[in-house]
């Protein structure tokens, strides 16, 4: 029943499968010869020898460094998966136990993602495993594949775009927004219009410095436009800035009643529809057997369904 040939693996060091696999993600000889603890000559050795196993050349040198051939691709694809099957197979993995657990898990969130959900997480590592560290990662939707592919961080939080076969994801929740603003902005009890909120000025988090988002795309649909004021990567600095200037902020959800309890700031609906987002839970394919990994997704998963709370007003 066993349809592997001894020839079949003839030439292949297992290792060579390992060092592509560093190459790919590292796009230099160098890098990945510090990841995997080797010199310099014994990778590029070791790439002249991959180059002959696949009959390509796998990495070309480019004006912005090594890029892998479309063969490469295909290879990194087949691999990331085939690699940890074998490791589970030669590596007597045992079961996890949160509550004896001691590692560090790096988690990548943008901040208002580490606002929302970050207190209630660490309360239940605290009680549940607390030899568990999290080392928190800034990251945002246009780096997160990268930085899951350069092993920069363990599993990543947020709103994220597609990414490549290997990027494992699963959705979380589905949210709106909230407009946020000091108290005394608007008359009590009054409701935000949409002249009112076209006339003041807003705060946007841009994670590359536009001073347009989908606020804006929306309003141009009205043949409306708004007047940013201030622009910012992070979420931190806005309800500072809200409790001194006459202005508004579109934010996530989940953000408005914390800031709503911590700095006594005010929310309503936007006075138009926006769409609404997902946030998903991402990590690489090399963690589909990460116990740790794993256990920490399930427990984000489940904190980001009842967390978080969300008002209706």
């Amino acid at each position: 029943m066993n349809s592997i040939r001894e020839r079949d693996f003839r030439g292949v060091d297992l290792n060579l499968l390992v060092t592509l696999h560093v190459l790919l993600r590292e796009k230099s000889v160098s890098r990945a010869a510090v990841c995997l603890h080797l010199g310099q000559p014994a990778v590029s050795g070791a790439l002249a020898r991959l180059r002959e196993v696949f009959k390509d050349e796998l990495l070309v040198r480019s004006p912005g460094g090594m890029q892998p051939t479309p063969r490469a691709l295909e290879l990194q694809s087949a691999l990331i998966p085939a690699l940890e099957m074998i490791q589970a197979v030669v590596s007597d993995v045992p079961v996890f136990e949160p509550a004896r657990a001691a590692r560090t898990l790096r988690l990548g969130l943008p901040d208002w993602v580490d606002l929302w959900l970050l207190p209630p997480l660490l309360a239940v590592l605290h009680r549940e495993a607390p030899g568990l560290r999290v080392a928190v990662v800034a990251t945002d939707p246009f780096r997160v594949s990268d930085m899951l592919a350069r092993d920069e961080m363990d599993l990543a939080v947020g709103a994220f775009h597609p990414g490549p076969s290997w990027q494992r994801s699963r959705e979380l929740r589905t949210l709106g927004y909230r407009c946020v603003y000091r108290p005394g902005l608007l008359a009590a009890k009054a409701r935000l219009t949409l002249k009112r909120y076209t006339e003041l000025p807003h705060l946007l988090v841009t994670y590359r410095g536009a001073f347009q988002g989908a606020v804006d795309e929306q309003l141009a649909q009205l043949d409306l436009q708004r007047r940013v004021l201030y622009t910012s990567p992070r979420f931190a600095s806005l309800p500072r800035v809200l409790q001194q200037v006459d202005a508004l902020a579109t934010v996530p959800e989940v953000v408005a009643p914390l800031w709503q309890q911590d700095f006594g700031l005010q929310s309503q609906r936007p006075p138009l529809e926006l769409p609404s987002f997902t946030v998903s839970i991402a990590h690489h394919a090399t963690r589909d057997r990460d116990h740790a990994v794993q256990w920490l997704c399930a427990t984000i998963e489940g904190i980001a369904g009842e967390g978080g709370r969300v008002v209706s007003a």
